[in-house]
Order: C-alpha cells, then sequence, then structure tokens
C-alpha cells in the first residue's frame, strides 16, 4: 500500500520514518522537515494535493482541529475513490464526524486514529492508536500503522478513536495535578520530589499505575459473586487507610490536597463498590 504523511512535526517525523521507503509520500509546510525522510527514500510532495495522487492511505498528524480541516479541503478533491483519510491529530470526535460525511461523495473513508505513547513511543515504533472507522477501513490500516504502533485496536464507528483518547487523557492529565498535590505534600514533609519522582516511575512501570484497576467492562456496581468483587475491596481497604493517613498528614503541615479529599469520598463507588465497607 502507498502511504502519504502530512505533518511532520516531533509526532509525525518520528512515525513517518518506520514507513520511510518506496511507497512514502510526504508533506511539510516547512521543506526541511522533509529531508530526512527523503534521504531515506520518501518522495517529497509539492502540496497537500500531490500526496493524494500516489497514497492509498494518508495520515494526518497536525496540531488542531482548523488545521485537520484545512489539509482535508485539499486533499478530498485531489484523492482517488478507496483512499483512507486517516487523522491522528487530537481533534474533536465531532470533527471526524463531520470530516467523514464530507469525505463520502469523493468515494474516500475517514478514520479517526489519535495515538498515545508520545514522541518516545512514535520514535521507538512503540505507539498504541485508537481508530474508529468502518470494519474495512481498520482492515487496510492495520499493517501500516503496525509500523510505528505496538497496539492497534479498533474502537468502534468514526469518532469512536477520539473519544478514547480523550478518556485516556483525562486520566492523564487529571493525574498530573494529583501529581502536584503529592508534591506539595511531600516538599512540606521535607521529602526529595527527584527521589520521590523516581519511586513513582518506578512503581508504576511494575505495576500499570492506574491502568492495573481499569478491568470492569462496565462501570455499573459490582455484584458481590462478581470475581472481581473481593479484589476491589481489598484496593478498597488499602486506598482508604492510606489516603485517610494522607490526608491526616496534610492537615497537620496545612498542605492543600483537595483531589486527595475528593478521592477519598469518591473511591468505594469509583471501584464499583457500596459505601457500606461489609457490602
Amino acid at each position: 500500500m502507498s502511504v502519504g504523511f502530512v505533518g511532520l512535526g516531533q509526532m509525525g517525523a518520528p512515525m513517518a520514518a518506520h514507513l520511510a521507503g518506496k511507497g512514502l509520500v510526504v508533506y511539510d509546510a516547512r521543506p526541511e522537515a522533509m529531508t530526512d525522510l527523503v534521504k531515506r527514500g520518501a518522495r517529497a510532495a509539492a502540496n497537500v494535493a500531490d500526496v493524494a495522487r500516489d497514497a492509498e492511505l494518508i495520515s494526518i498528524m497536525v496540531r488542531d482541529d482548523e488545521q485537520v480541516q484545512q489539509v482535508a479541503d485539499e486533499l478530498l478533491p485531489a484523492a482517488r475513490p478507496g483512499t483512507v483519510l486517516a487523522i491522528h491529530s487530537t481533534i474533536r470526535a465531532r470533527t471526524a464526524e463531520d470530516l467523514a460525511a464530507r469525505a463520502r461523495p469523493h468515494g474516500v473513508e475517514v478514520v479517526d486514529a489519535p495515538v498515545s505513547g508520545g514522541f518516545m513511543g512514535a520514535s521507538a515504533g512503540t505507539l498504541a492508536v485508537m481508530v474508529g472507522g468502518s470494519d474495512a477501513a481498520f482492515e487496510r490500516c492495520r499493517e501500516p500503522f503496525g509500523a510505528w504502533a505496538e497496539l492497534v485496536l479498533h474502537m468502534g464507528p468514526v469518532g469512536a478513536g477520539t473519544r478514547t483518547k480523550l478518556a485516556r487523557n483525562l486520566l492523564h492529565f487529571v493525574a498530573f495535578t494529583a501529581a502536584a498535590e503529592a508534591q506539595r505534600l511531600a516538599e512540606a514533609s521535607g521529602v526529595s520530589l527527584r527521589k520521590l519522582g523516581r519511586v513513582v516511575r518506578h512503581t508504576d512501570a511494575i505495576t500499570g499505575g492506574p491502568g492495573s484497576i481499569m478491568l470492569r467492562p462496565s462501570t455499573a456496581p459490582l455484584a458481590p459473586g462478581d470475581d472481581l468483587y473481593d479484589i476491589m475491596r481489598h484496593v478498597r481497604a488499602l486506598g482508604e487507610k492510606d489516603l485517610t493517613f494522607a490526608l491526616e498528614l496534610a492537615d497537620e503541615l496545612d498542605v492543600d490536597v483537595p483531589l486527595a479529599r475528593l478521592a477519598l469520598d469518591r473511591f468505594a463507588a469509583g471501584l464499583g463498590l457500596p459505601e457500606d465497607t461489609d457490602g
């Protein structure tokens, strides 16, 4: 399959590099961004429309919804019927759905395929990609995406990939705020923040971090006979104990930790357990 890649920034360039060679067509508004890939065998397109003339799958990794729309405006009239347009940028789910409707009269299929794993994963070829689109479009993308992604998942129809990415990033960035609370508590306690960070990174790599409890197929309360019920009761006992101790320390040191207080209040329900610890 001939692949086009539009947008060769911090993420796009290393992703495209895993596809470099005959059959890859690249474009970026900065000509210098294409130089390395051309040395590896890719063809530098003269413009966005030029990418569409050769490619059966076109990946777009630009900044935001507006840039995605601008690129699509140039690609769609030039694309051949049967082309798959893959949006890797994190955009609104509705933007992907609207773009799919616009592409349909051109015979072009759209998949929203945002990625997770940062530039480190892009360089190593170990990204996760969450794909929203038809079964047929997903099958056409699976192998090319596998060149730069270690985990390639079909999440559902167009828009499902973006909704998955937004849920994943909600966890990611709320965790950053929680990390700030933990650092304030550690700092007030006289603990080295850099050593705390080393501990967190080390143990999260072992346990899987917050993802380690994301095992349920539903957020509905767990039934007492569920296989996960006793496991979550154990997690709850440990979590509520440690959060209580951390809040006591925060009160002693006059450290503001509102997320921790909210976490303790909602911890049991988040695990799918009743408020009564004996339930």
